[in-house]
C-alpha cells in the first residue's frame, strides 16, 4: 500500500480482543485461528498490535497468556504481528457504567503478586495495563509497573483528581479510550472524561468509530488535548473483518448488529467494536480536518513511540 507512489509505514493499535471472527480470549486459542487473524489484520493494514485481553479470573488470564505466548514463540507472523499483550481489567472499576462489558464477579484491585504471575505466562510481554486508580494500592502498583517498563493507562474508572494526580505521579501516562467505559448519565461538569481530558500529562486514546464517540464529540477530544497527545484504536474485537452476529469476549457473549455495532445483548452498553484502524484512520481525518498523513500517524508512529516499537513500510 502506496501513497503518491511512497511506502508508508503500516499500523499499529493497541487494543485489539480479537478480529476476523477470532476471538483472542478463547480459553484454548487454535494457532491456525491465530494466524489467519493476524493475515487479515495485515490485508487492513495493521500490521502491529498489542492482543488484548479483558477480565477474567487470574488463573484463566494466566493460562490464555501462557497458551497464545507458545503459539506467538513458534508462528513468525504471529510473533511479527503481535508486539505484546494489553491487559485491560481486571483491577477496574466495579460499578455500572464504569465496568462496561467487564464481568463484575472477576473485578478486582490491584495486585502485584498476580501481576507477575501473567508477565511471567506472557514472557514478559504485557506492555500495557489498564487499571481504575481509585483502587487502594494503585500507586504503589502503577510504579511497580513502570519500573518494568509497563505502559500504565486509566480506563474504566471513576477517579478523582487526587486519585489521577497520584496515577501521573507513579507513572500512569495514558488514558484508555477516553470518552467511553463509564455511564450514559453523568454530572455534565465534574466526571471523569472532563477529569482525564485536562490533563496534559495523559495520551488520550480515541476510538473513531463514529459509535463509541459521535464524530463532533471525537473532534473536540482531540481539541482538547495538546500536539502530540491523541493516539487511536479500534478496540475492536471478533466481529471486526467479519459479518454480523453473535460472538464471544472471553466469557461475554456479545452482538454485532447490521450497523456495526457491538453491545451486550439487551443493553445499550458497547463491547469493543467492528471497527479496521485503516477506516478509524480515515475518519479521523474526515472529522477533524487532519491530513490523511497526520492522522495516519496517530494509528501507527503515535503509539509505536510509546512502546518503543519499530513498525514496517508497506
Amino acid at each position: 500500500m502506496k501513497i503518491e507512489g511512497k511506502p508508508r509505514v503500516s499500523l499499529f493499535d493497541i487494543q485489539v480482543n480479537g478480529f476476523a471472527g477470532v476471538d483472542f480470549q478463547d480459553p484454548e486459542p487454535d494457532a491456525g485461528e491465530l494466524r489467519r487473524a493476524c493475515a487479515a489484520l495485515r490485508s487492513h493494514d495493521t500490521h502491529r498490535i498489542l492482543l488484548t485481553l479483558i477480565t477474567d479470573s487470574i488463573d484463566a488470564l494466566e493460562q490464555t497468556f501462557a497458551r497464545i505466548e507458545a503459539i506467538r514463540v513458534k508462528d513468525p507472523l504471529v510473533r511479527e504481528t503481535v508486539a505484546g499483550y494489553h491487559l485491560e481489567g481486571p483491577y477496574l472499576n466495579p460499578e455500572d457504567g464504569f465496568r462496561g462489558a467487564h464481568p463484575l464477579n472477576r473485578i478486582k484491585g490491584p495486585d502485584l503478586r498476580e501481576y507477575r504471575r501473567l508477565q511471567k505466562a506472557a514472557g514478559g510481554n504485557i506492555r500495557l495495563l489498564t487499571l481504575a486508580p481509585e483502587w487502594p494500592g494503585s500507586s504503589r502498583f502503577i510504579r511497580a509497573l513502570a519500573r518494568d517498563g509497563v505502559v500504565v493507562a486509566l480506563g474504566h474508572t471513576d477517579a478523582s483528581n487526587r486519585d489521577i494526580d497520584r496515577a501521573i505521579a507513579a507513572g500512569a501516562t495514558l488514558c484508555t479510550h477516553l470518552g467511553n467505559g463509564c455511564p450514559a448519565l453523568m454530572d455534565r461538569h465534574d466526571n471523569i472524561i472532563q477529569r482525564l481530558l485536562a490533563r496534559d500529562e495523559l495520551v488520550a486514546c480515541l476510538i473513531p468509530d463514529g459509535i463509541h464517540l459521535p464524530p463532533a464529540v471525537f473532534r473536540n477530544l482531540v481539541r482538547g488535548k495538546p500536539p502530540g497527545k491523541v493516539v487511536i484504536t479500534t478496540d475492536a474485537m471478533a466481529a471486526a473483518g467479519a459479518p454480523p452476529g453473535r460472538y464471544k469476549v472471553g466469557t461475554v457473549t456479545v452482538e454485532c448488529g447490521r450497523d456495526g455495532v457491538v453491545r451486550l445483548p439487551g443493553t445499550r452498553y458497547f463491547a469493543g467494536s467492528s471497527l479496521t484502524l485503516e477506516k478509524g484512520a480515515a475518519n479521523a481525518a474526515r472529522w477533524t480536518g487532519a491530513t490523511a498523513a497526520e492522522a495516519r500517524d496517530w494509528a501507527s508512529r503515535r503509539p509505536a513511540a510509546l512502546f518503543g516499537i519499530r513498525l514496517p513500510r508497506i
